[in-house]
């Protein structure tokens, strides 16, 4: 896809499964916005095409794709009831009127907002106007719901329990969901599989537990939450095991990389550890330079000796640590994940 000079999505090739939920993810300019408007109709591909239920809708206007869109400014009508405004998509497809009351009550019930059907929406709040958007989306049953960033304008527990909302009503219903956001947390507490975008391209694509604990580049490994990249180099390599040597020791490890290759090691924050249990391997010895608690987890930026190096860890709720305190530093190889790119 291009825009005069610009290209905007480079060599997508993207299967959905029917009935998942898919979350598009990335930083502002990635992608993620354009190729959910290409999948809506609103933009035509350069080239490509787009099938949804085995058919070829590459060129079909926007009110006919068996395709919803929920925004992130929700496109309520201010002067319409919400019940009229649920019942807008069904009256344009000119839906019996008996038909359109049954199937908008059933809607508002569905998102817990039956009690709100004569009211106006500047009676309702930004979660309650939420929903609403997307009882109108669902009342008209397409094959795939398309969300636009829709929780950007909530606030932090507003859009937390949105997310648990969201993802119970897409199982109940059972249509696919494709939803574009750039937050990390937000796409691994809806998501079936996340696709991590990144200037036009998919990075990775996989389960959130997949592309968070073993992701397949620097960029999905950096963008997925916080994270450690140890880099270095191949220094022997016999079928599945290899060894890494790096500023902060050399470490063997399943995975597979040319001798002499320059890789990178992937190490979660909370995959560092100040104890040496089990079968872990020494890290070295650092001293905190900084620590803020988060509730759940003290989390420390810690400067290794002899080196400029940091890493962040995080620590146990109970354990109390202090700038200056000086950490012997463990990892699991097991935890650590090999980047060739």
């Amino acid at each position: 896809m291009r825009f005069g000079g610009k290209v905007a999505l480079q060599g997508i090739n993207l299967t959905i499964e029917a009935g998942s939920f898919v979350v598009l993810l990335g930083p502002s300019g990635g992608g993620k916005t354009t190729l959910l408007n290409i999948l809506g109709g609103f933009l035509d591909p350069t080239e490509g095409r787009v099938f949804i239920d085995g058919r070829d809708v590459t060129r079909m206007p926007p009110a006919k794709r068996p395709t919803t869109t929920v925004f992130q400014d929700y496109a309520l009508f201010p002067h319409m009831s919400i019940a009229a405004n649920v019942a807008f998509g069904l009256k344009m497809r000119r839906v019996a009127k008996d038909q359109q009351r049954i199937r908008t009550e059933r809607a508002l019930d569905m998102v817990g907002l039956g009690h709100t059907a004569a009211r106006r929406i500047h009676e309702l709040s930004g979660g309650q106007r939420q929903r609403i958007a997307l009882a109108r989306a669902l009342v008209v049953e397409p094959s795939v719901l398309l969300l636009d960033e829709p929780l950007g304008a909530l606030d932090l527990k507003l859009r937390r329990q949105m997310q648990e909302e969201l993802k119970l009503i897409q199982k109940r219903v059972g249509t696919t969901f494709v939803h574009v956001t750039h937050d990390q947390e937000e796409a691994m507490a809806i998501g079936d599989v996340i696709v991590v975008m990144n200037d036009g391209f998919i990075e990775d694509i996989g389960s959130p537990e997949r592309v968070y604990l073993q992701p397949s580049s620097r960029f999905t490994a950096n963008f997925m939450g916080d994270n450690n990249l140890i880099e270095g180099s191949i220094t022997d390599a016999a079928g599945e095991r290899i060894h890494v040597e790096t500023t902060f020791g050399g470490f063997s490890l399943t995975g597979k990389a040319d001798k002499g290759a320059k890789v990178a090691l992937s190490l979660r924050p909370e995959h560092l550890h100040p104890d040496a249990a089990g079968e872990r391997a020494k890290i070295g010895t650092a001293k905190v330079v900084e620590s803020g608690f988060f509730g759940t987890h003290h989390q420390c930026m810690a400067k290794l000796d002899g080196s400029d190096n940091t890493v962040k860890l995080r620590l146990p709720q109970k354990q109390m640590i202090r700038p200056g305190e000086a950490l012997t530093l463990y990892a699991d190889p097991a935890d650590m994940v090999l980047l060739t790119r």
